[in-house]
């Protein structure tokens, strides 16, 4: 099964372009899935269609819309943990529509559209689920969202409801707050699980990211922060679709100034992008509503390449061994040495690029050793390690 998902500066048109790819693949024969992250649900606009939000609607053969359910959603893996947080809240004193509103989690619908599409690729019913993701911000904390949740869940859980279970009684009668009891914990346990299901999915061979972008400095510079952005947190990027590009011939001075203007920045984008195919779509005097005009767009920025082509090689991490150790090689496409920084706590590599921080644990052939130093080389981060030094009978280490 494939997975596309598309993100980008918001008003880029990304909407646009993840929904023309879907109605391209469903046009090819294949069972296409079209969703979105996004609070801010266009697809049925894009399609010109009515999509109750839900279950799946099929809008043409083998093309499917679904925007979804967050309140169903929200119940289904949310709900345990709220009726603890409204305890708490009452206890204290905050007015009940207040408190509920309270106890729903910032971004709580680009999460819940999550697991949807876990329980979708679970399914087995699609060929290819095509994802609307929010802007590129919001897309890029919530892909970081499951693997940060992990370190929470085996690192803190366990000694918090141990905690818990022994003070208990004590706190609940100093404090007079009910304590969280194992539904609570189950519950986060579970969201836990479910979201590893889905970095697996998203992070998978099968899966990749494809930036839209419009030929604008600004806009360029943020997709090649994303582009470092999403290899550190380990998702693969195969592609770019440059849209709303002025088209050369028959321009007037206006818009010959705007062409060579965008010449100048899809050059730009050429470089920051090697080996990697940049799409062009032409600025259209109105935009494609409809599966026919989407299909005839996604036709054009393909131009006979396969857009749903598994993208091939390794993905963003990987090991290689030495006769010292091994090389941990993490792809950090466009980052400059000053801007990383690492670090390591226990079986943690913590890297550090700009504002964005991964805790990367590290397989246990590697965790085992020590690191051995560090250098960033043509856009890869490359940590070496070494068997750990030992102590001999004189208390001297050696290697």
């Amino acid at each position: 099964m494939r997975i596309l998902m598309f993100t980008g500066k918001g008003g880029v048109g990304k909407s646009t372009v993840a929904a023309a790819t879907a109605a391209l693949s469903a046009r090819r024969g294949l069972r296409t899935l079209v969703m979105s992250t996004d609070a801010a649900h266009s697809l049925a606009d894009a399609y010109g269609a009515q999509v109750p939000d839900g279950r799946p609607t099929e809008i043409t053969a083998g093309l499917f819309v679904q925007q979804v359910d967050a309140q169903r959603r929200f119940e289904e893996s949310w709900a345990d943990i709220q009726r603890y947080l409204l305890s708490v809240l009452e206890v204290v004193g905050v007015d009940p529509v207040a408190a509920e509103e309270l106890t729903v989690i910032p971004g709580a619908e680009e999460v819940l559209a999550l697991l949807e599409l876990r329980q979708q690729a679970r399914s087995g019913v699609w060929d290819v689920i095509v994802i609307d993701c929010a802007p590129t911000a919001e897309t890029l904390r919530l892909l970081a969202l499951p693997e940060a949740l992990g370190w929470y869940m085996q690192r803190m859980l366990p000694m918090q409801r141990r905690l818990t279970k022994a003070l208990k009684p004590v706190l609940t009668k100093a404090a007079g707050v009910p304590m969280p009891g194992d539904t609570v914990f189950d519950a986060v346990e579970r969201l836990h699980a479910e979201l590893g299901e889905v970095r697996a999915l998203l992070a998978g061979p099968e899966a990749s990211v494809r930036l839209v972008l419009t030929p604008e400095r600004v806009v360029a510079a943020e997709a090649r922060r994303s582009f470092t952005t999403l290899s550190l947190y380990g998702y693969r990027v195969d592609g770019v679709v440059a849209n709303r590009v002025f088209p050369a011939e028959g321009a007037d001075d206006w818009r010959a100034g705007w062409v060579l203007a965008q010449d100048e920045v899809l050059a730009e984008v050429d470089a920051s992008f090697p080996g990697m195919p940049v799409w062009r779509s032409v600025y259209r005097p109105r935009e494609p509503v409809g599966v026919p005009a989407l299909v005839g767009l996604a036709e054009e920025v393909y131009a006979g390449h396969d857009p749903l082509a598994v993208p091939g090689g390794e993905g963003p991490f990987r090991v290689t061994r030495t006769a010292e150790g091994a090389i941990a090689h993490l792809a950090l496409p466009g980052a400059d040495r000053d801007q990383v920084h690492l670090g390591r706590n226990g079986d943690d590599l913590v890297v550090t690029v700009g504002s964005y921080r991964r805790l990367l644990t590290l397989p246990a052939g590697l965790a085992r050793l020590q690191v051995a130093g560090a250098r960033v080389e043509q856009g890869e981060l490359q940590v070496r390690f070494r068997e750990r030094e030992v102590a001999d009978e004189t208390g001297e280490e050696q290697p």
